[in-house]
C-alpha cells in the first residue's frame, strides 16, 4: 500500500490543480438539473432524438392517453379512435426497428432507455403498445431471420402472445428452475404441432396479450409437440400473421390501469403455417424466451422510470403552487423530504436501467437476472413515487381532474405485467446461483 501511494505521489508533477469551477459559484451555491437529472451531456444526435421524442410524448402521448383512459376498451380500438393517430404520427418519426439496429450495440442500449423513458413519461400504456408492436420484427432480426422479419412491415401492428389462461409468469420459466419441488406447471393451453413441412397450432393465449385484438402479426410462444406430446420446456416460437385461417380474437380487456394499451385473447383453431414460420424450434426455445425476456424487462424498467419521473415532476410543480399554512407546501419539511426521496429513487432507477441495457448489449450473453433488476426497480419505483406524489396532491390527487390517480393505476399494473415482480425476483435469485456448488 505504501509503495502504491509513493508511486502515485511520484507520478504527480507540481501541486494538484484547483477546481477552477468553484470561483464561479454563487455565494450560496445551488444547482438545477435538466429533465433527465444528473445526466452527462448527450451527443448532438442523442439530444436530437430525445427532443423529438419528448415533444411527441408531450403533445401526443400524454393528452391522447388521458382521452383513451376514459373510453371503453371497444372505443379505444375503434376505427375513429385517437389511438390510430398516435400510431400514424409515431410512424412518421421514423424510429423503426431497422433504424435502431444501425446504432452500435452500447449506444443502442443507451438510446433505447432514453427512448422508452420518454414514451413512458408521456403515457405508459401507449408506450407498451408501441413497444410490443415492434417485437415480431425485432426478435426475428436478433435471430438473423430476414424472411420472418420481412413479414412485418413498418405500418403493421405486432403483438406478443405468451401468457395463457392457466399460465401467467410461469411461461417465462420454461426451465422450471423456480417450480416447487415435485410440482408441474400443468397442461398448456396452446400447442404447436411441429411437422417436417408445416406447423399446426391449436389453443389460446390469454386476455393479457398486449395488442392482442389489434395485432396483425404475432410473435407466439407456446408448447411444442414433435410427436411425443406437448412439451412446455422445449416449446416453439412462431411468427403468425393474424389473418391466417383459424386465428380469431376475443374482446378487448377492461382493466384498471394502462387502459390505452389494448389487450385481449387470441384463439387458434387448426392454424396451419409453413415450417418457415418457425423462428425458434424446441432446441432453441429456451434461448428465444431468454432473449425476449431480457430485452423486454430492461425496457419495462426504462418505461416506468419515465412514469416515476412524470409523477415526480408533477408533484414538484404542485408543491410550488399549492399553499397550506400560508406558504407553498414546498416550504414544509415533510414535503421537501418526500420529494427528495422521490427524486433519489427515480435517479437510481434510471441509472440502473441504463447500466443494464448497455451491459446486455455488449456482452456475449445478456444477464437475464440483471434485466430483472431493471424491471423490478423501475416498476416498483414508479408505484412508490406515484403513491407519494398523490399524497402531495392530497384530496386533489384522488380526483380525475388531476393526473395522479391515473399514474398510480398505470404504475400498479406494471408490477404484474411482463412477469410479476415476485416471480421475477425468485427466478432472478436462482440466476445468481453457482450450480457447480449446489
Amino acid at each position: 500500500m505504501a509503495a502504491t501511494a509513493e508511486n502515485l505521489k511520484s507520478s504527480l508533477i507540481g501541486a494538484p490543480a484547483p477546481d477552477t469551477r468553484i470561483a464561479g459559484w454563487a455565494d450560496e451555491p445551488t444547482a438545477k438539473l435538466g429533465m433527465l437529472g444528473a445526466e452527462l451531456p448527450l451527443s448532438a444526435e442523442e439530444q436530437a432524438i430525445v427532443d423529438v421524442l419528448h415533444k411527441f410524448a408531450e403533445q401526443e402521448l400524454r393528452p391522447t392517453g388521458k382521452i383513451l383512459d376514459r373510453m371503453s376498451p371497444e372505443q379505444v380500438i375503434a376505427p375513429d379512435s385517437p389511438l390510430w393517430t398516435v400510431y400514424r404520427k409515431f410512424g412518421e418519426l421514423g424510429f423503426t426497428v431497422d433504424a435502431m439496429m444501425q446504432f452500435p450495440p452500447q449506444q443502442r442500449g443507451k438510446l433505447m432507455c432514453l427512448f422508452y423513458e420518454e414514451l413512458g413519461w408521456g403515457d405508459s400504456g401507449l408506450a407498451i403498445s408501441l413497444g410490443a408492436s415492434s417485437l415480431p420484427r425485432y426478435i426475428s432480426t436478433l435471430f438473423g431471420n430476414e424472411y420472418l422479419a420481412s413479414l412485418q412491415t413498418d405500418d403493421m401492428v405486432g403483438c406478443w402472445g405468451i401468457t395463457e389462461p392457466d399460465h401467467g409468469s410461469d411461461t417465462l420459466d420454461p426451465s422450471r428452475e423456480i417450480a416447487s419441488p415435485g410440482a408441474n406447471y400443468g397442461r398448456p393451453n396452446c400447442v404447436a404441432k411441429i411437422m417436417a413441412d408445416k406447423i399446426v397450432i391449436n389453443g389460446q393465449k390469454s386476455a393479457w396479450v398486449s395488442n392482442g385484438t389489434i395485432g396483425q402479426i404475432c410473435i407466439l410462444y407456446c408448447a411444442a409437440d414433435t410427436g411425443a406430446g406437448a412439451d412446455t420446456r422445449h416449446g416453439a416460437c412462431i411468427i403468425v400473421p393474424t389473418n391466417t385461417k383459424g386465428v380469431s380474437k376475443g374482446k378487448p380487456l377492461d382493466k384498471m390501469g394502462q387502459r390505452a394499451l389494448n389487450q385481449g385473447e387470441i384463439f387458434f383453431d387448426n392454424v396451419e403455417l409453413p415450417i418457415e414460420h418457425l423462428l425458434a424450434g424446441p432446441e432453441n426455445y429456451q434461448r428465444a424466451v431468454y432473449t425476449i425476456h431480457a430485452e423486454a424487462n430492461v425496457l419495462m424498467g426504462a418505461t416506468f422510470t419515465g412514469v416515476a419521473r412524470a409523477a415526480f415532476e408533477l408533484a414538484l410543480d404542485y408543491a410550488h403552487t399549492r399553499k397550506q399554512g400560508g406558504v407553498p407546501i414546498m416550504r414544509h419539511q415533510s414535503v421537501a423530504h418526500r420529494l427528495f426521496h422521490m427524486f433519489r429513487k427515480t435517479e437510481a432507477a434510471r441509472a440502473l436501467c441504463r447500466r443494464v441495457a448497455e451491459y446486455n448489449m455488449v456482452v456475449p450473453q445478456p444477464a437475464l437476472h440483471a434485466a430483472m433488476t431493471a424491471k423490478i426497480t423501475g416498476t416498483q419505483t414508479a408505484f412508490e413515487v406515484a403513491s407519494e406524489a398523490l399524497q402531495i396532491f392530497g384530496g386533489n390527487g384522488m380526483t380525475r381532474e388531476y393526473p395522479m390517480e391515473k399514474l398510480l393505476r398505470d404504475a400498479r399494473a406494471s408490477m404484474i405485467e411482463d412477469g410479476c415482480n415476485e416471480i421475477l425476483a425468485i427466478k432472478g435469485g436462482m440466476g445468481l446461483a453457482d450450480y457447480d456448488r449446489l
